[in-house]
């Protein structure tokens, strides 16, 4: 990660709101429907051998119940007996059962390892499957959500290994052919490991494509795979196939073949040879002036040396070689005072007259890092008590102040969680390397939504109390991660909520909601507008608009094990029930 560029995350400050004053919760009734199911569903209890937290991240607390973000309210899961079942709503008071779509060839009953049945919706047409057992399915669906239309096609499938789940795909075309590429993730044994989990995991990224000139089957090109010691919290491909984004507590890495680690080598054999090279030359400063010293080699004589000085410029030539020094310098200088002088033990020594007295340089050339910067201890002790103020052996020298410092021991305990070590990192698909980084630091990961289909998927973060909708963008180097949306004060709620299972957002951002393991829904709305005057009491001014909290209580006895989040409904799933409620109104 050395050639990584460290970026950060830049919160639009028009999107947040420090005069936010928290949710008032609202009794106004929400309509929720539910349809019993035909057959429970698929859900997979974690053995005995999984017993890491990384096997109930990634397995036990699986959404069962998939979004179609191509077609609107358009929801799937998988039954007991291996069938697609999907839900489509267009009016809340007639809807239909659930429909079967596709059923899975295998027995997964059969299979003693098997994980959950896992999908993804690659594009408007096309569907990535796993049965959970090892075998990847791509699909051909036509256009889904409508039983004339919709017909699930199996154009290919292989074993590919030990079982896995579907974590992300893309359908796009390259080089005038068809392509998918999916994202798999596994929890694996590694022997290797005798101090930790003894687990690591894997994300395997497989690329399927057509035949060339008119072979109508899919085959797999490429397979790569990256490695890391935690469930990644978000993983996703960029829509052109071209690189790959994910949040996660732990580094991930691809695994490289011999021939890999033989480039390599040879890569850190030459970086070491340029490190221990000697600095080109070597400079001093103080207020008046600058000084650079240049060893100069045993034939130099002092007609071979060449100095061009100008008010912002310096060029330095020794013999017929290229210029040893030259570029714009850091701040104008007296050119016609500046001077250069061969000392006794053969260096060359120049003089700068700074024109700005007491300016400080940062750097001698503009962009040039081939010298080095000798600070004597005088200006060492200047700059340390410049910066005195900053620190103290005190805690709280000054308690009396009206802005007292941070405390710590202050803080409450939902603002403590376990992970702060967290990274976002873009991965190059040709150089398999990060390109981009971040330190997410604090900024809690909450969760992920799909707010444009044909872009990647959305990631939310916790900041200070609030939770930030992140947008990547691929295609935008100096915009990659676009802050679209904050849902005020949700970081600090969530963290209130010890049962908390799932969370979700509304696609159009008008509300956020999650569930806990047992029948409670909570749904946060956006502020909204007044239609009565309201006072504050304490402070005596008038409130323009309030923010609603709801609470909807399922009448179910059996655990959550899907939910997902439209602009109107939200889609609540059960062992035996799939419950709509409705949040919004179609206007």
């Amino acid at each position: 990660m050395a050639g990584a560029a460290h970026c950060s995350l830049q919160a639009k400050r028009l999107l947040l709101d420090p005069k936010f004053e928290g949710y008032k919760l609202s009794l106004e009734p929400l309509a929720c429907y539910q349809l019993g199911l035909d057959a429970a569903v698929a859900e997979v209890q974690l053995r005995d051998d999984q017993y890491t937290l990384d096997h109930m991240r990634a397995f036990g607390m699986y959404n069962y119940l998939h979004l179609d973000s191509w077609y609107q309210d358009n929801v799937y899961y998988v039954d007991q007996f291996g069938r697609v079942m999907n839900l489509s709503v267009t009016l809340d008071t007639a809807l239909q059962k659930p429909r079967e779509v596709f059923r899975l060839p295998t027995d997964l009953t059969a299979c003693d390892n098997r994980l959950c049945a896992s999908m993804h919706f690659s594009s408007s047409t096309w569907v990535t499957l796993s049965d959970g057992t090892g075998r990847l399915y791509l699909i051909k669906s036509g256009k889904r959500g409508s039983s004339a239309s919709e017909k699930w096609e199996i154009v290919f499938n292989e074993e590919l290994g030990s079982p896995f789940i579907v974590a992300h795909s893309v359908s796009f075309v390259k080089s005038d052919a068809h392509s998918v590429a999916v994202l798999l993730l596994r929890v694996e044994k590694d022997e290797l490991d005798t101090k930790g989990s003894g687990f690591h995991v894997t994300l395997e990224w497989v690329t399927i494509a057509e035949g060339k000139e008119g072979d109508p089957r899919y085959e797999i090109i490429k397979r790569r795979v990256l490695q890391g010691k935690s469930v990644p919290h978000y993983a996703a491909i960029e829509p052109s196939g071209d690189g790959l984004m994910i949040v996660s507590h732990k580094p991930f890495t691809f695994t490289q073949s011999e021939s890999d680690k033989l480039e390599e080598n040879d890569d850190a054999k030459v970086s070491n040879e340029k490190k221990v090279v000697d600095p080109a030359y070597y400079w001093q400063q103080t207020e008046d002036d600058v000084t650079i010293t240049v060893h100069l080699p045993q034939d130099i004589t002092r007609d071979d040396i060449k100095i061009c000085f100008s008010p912002d410029n310096i060029c330095v030539t020794l013999k017929d070689q290229p210029p040893l020094m030259e570029g714009k310098l850091y701040s104008s200088v007296d050119h016609e005072s500046c001077t250069w002088i061969i000392r006794e033990d053969k260096s060359l020594e120049i003089s700068l007259i700074k024109k700005n007295e007491g300016c400080r340089w940062t750097e001698l050339i503009v962009g040039d890092t081939r010298g080095e910067f000798i600070m004597d201890p005088s200006q060492c002790s200047e700059i340390a008590e410049s910066l005195m103020h900053l620190t103290s052996e005190v805690m709280n020298p000054n308690p009396e102040k009206e802005n007292p410092p941070c405390n710590a021991q202050e803080l409450e305990e939902c603002d403590a969680f376990l992970e702060d070590g967290a990274s976002l990192s873009r991965f190059d698909g040709d150089t398999l390397k990060v390109t981009h980084i971040i330190n997410l630091g604090s900024n809690q990961y909450l969760f992920s939504v799909v707010v444009n289909p044909k872009e990647m998927p959305c990631f939310c973060l916790r900041h200070d109390v609030d939770a930030l909708l992140w947008q990547p963008h691929s295609d935008q180097p100096e915009n990659m991660w676009e802050h679209i949306a904050t849902f005020n004060a949700l970081g600090y709620v969530q963290a209130s909520k010890q049962d908390k299972k799932f969370m979700a957002c509304a696609p159009d951002y008008s509300y956020a909601a999650l569930c806990e393991c047992l029948r409670r829904v909570f749904i946060y709305r956006q502020p909204t507008p007044l239609a009565t005057v309201l006072y504050n009491r304490k402070e005596g001014r008038q409130v323009g608009q309030v923010a609603k909290q709801l609470v909807a209580t399922l009448e179910a006895n059996d655990p959550i094990l899907g939910f997902q989040a439209t602009s109107e409904r939200l889609f609540v799933l059960t062992t035996k029930t799939l419950f709509l409620i409705k949040v919004n109104s179609g206007n």
